[in-house]
């Protein structure tokens, strides 16, 4: 029972899979191309990790689970780091085109769902009580996989200089969103103080609308320079 708990888990992981499979990286041959944009994400994490142990404090109140406004800014302010480490990804891997998008959000995506969540559902979703809280952790990794595709596209499209400039404050400000989300998103969850399920249901709806936004504006970018 507990096997059978622990793999209806990584199957709502299937779409990972499914991303990579039906995009076209696999008839590219961009496994290793994930993989390494998988090692700038550690990379940039044990960064983040080291500003934060030194420059910041530790906030107890994070985890008796009060929302505190400060912390999270200062959070959502070294999370800008991560940019920084999508921007490198961008310009390391070769290609164009959506499949260096794919391959910056996939590889970025599968690298924090193995490390931020492997362990926990290999331990936990293996034991003998049941919860539903590996369950809601796998699909909120599938909201992370929008996200972090939508992070790439808004990288790859404020580096452009062909953009339009006009859409470049709606690149910038949907790019601040992003970031800031910790923020604003994380702190209007807690106003309304709603369940689990409807905040994976809420936060997949804030990805979709960012990410359709960013798709338009890509889209019409692509059509303009034919690629």
């Amino acid at each position: 029972m507990t096997l059978y708990h622990f793999g209806n888990c990584v199957a709502l992981l299937m779409p990972y899979y499914f991303t990579y499979k039906y995009s076209g990286l696999s008839e590219y041959g961009a496994f290793w191309k994930c993989v390494q944009a998988g090692c700038i994400y550690i990379f940039t994490q044990l960064c983040k990790m080291l500003v934060l142990a030194t420059f910041f404090y530790s906030d107890n109140s994070s985890n008796s689970g009060e929302f505190n406004f400060f912390a999270e800014i200062l959070r959502c302010s070294v999370d800008m780091a991560d940019l920084l480490g999508f921007a490198l990804i961008l310009s390391r891997i070769p290609g164009k085109g959506h499949s260096k998008l794919i391959t910056a959000g996939l590889g970025w995506a599968t690298a924090e769902v193995i490390l931020s969540r492997g362990i926990m559902l290999w331990v936990g979703a293996r034991g003998t009580e049941f919860s539903w809280i590996y369950i809601q952790k796998c699909l909120e990794s599938n909201v992370l996989l929008v996200q972090h595709l939508t992070t790439a596209t808004l990288i790859w499209l404020f580096t452009r200089h062909d953009l339009n400039k006009a859409l470049k404050p709606l690149v910038s400000i949907l790019l601040a969103v992003t970031i800031f989300k910790g923020v604003w998103l994380e702190g209007l969850l807690h106003i309304l103080s709603i369940g689990p399920w409807s905040a994976i249901a809420f936060k997949a709806l804030v990805a979709g609308i960012i990410g359709f936004c960013s798709l338009n504006i890509y889209a019409g970018l692509a059509q303009q320079i034919g690629i």
